[in-house]
């Protein structure tokens, strides 16, 4: 028993970072637990290696979603309700928009949105909370 329990603790942690939600800490949530999903937005995780080792060694937090048609600010607009204002944002090229956003200077919060065929994908990432 002393050792199945390590071990199972073990499997189940190295599962999370292995599946395509290792990113979403608190499902059915917006910046974790900061308030709930949109409805919409699906959650989705990066695949890069690079991203999923900062993730698991806490040096910072990335979520992603994915929503219908070309909505770049569909989760910008819930995270302003939230206290988060825009402090810096950019139109990078029609398809491909990018913001910083905080409580504080400086901003705590990267969002990008990129189109990605008839959907959006929204990256917001950021220190851990």
């Amino acid at each position: 028993m002393a050792i199945a329990l390590p071990t199972g603790w073990w499997l189940a942690d190295t599962l999370r970072w292995r599946s395509p939600l290792y990113c979403i800490e608190r499902p059915g949530t917006l910046w974790n637990g900061l308030t709930p999903l949109p409805s919409g937005l699906t959650p989705t995780c990066p695949n890069s290696a690079s991203y999923r080792q900062e993730v698991r060694d806490g040096e910072s937090r990335v979520e992603q979603y994915l929503v219908p048609g070309w909505q770049p600010l569909a989760a910008a607009e819930t995270l302003r309700a939230k206290g988060y204002v825009l402090l810096d944002d950019e139109l990078m090229a029609p398809d491909h928009y990018s913001a910083f956003m905080g409580k504080t200077l400086p901003a705590e919060l990267h969002y990008t949105a990129v189109k990605q065929g008839n959907q959006t994908l929204i990256t917001i990432s950021g220190a851990p909370r």
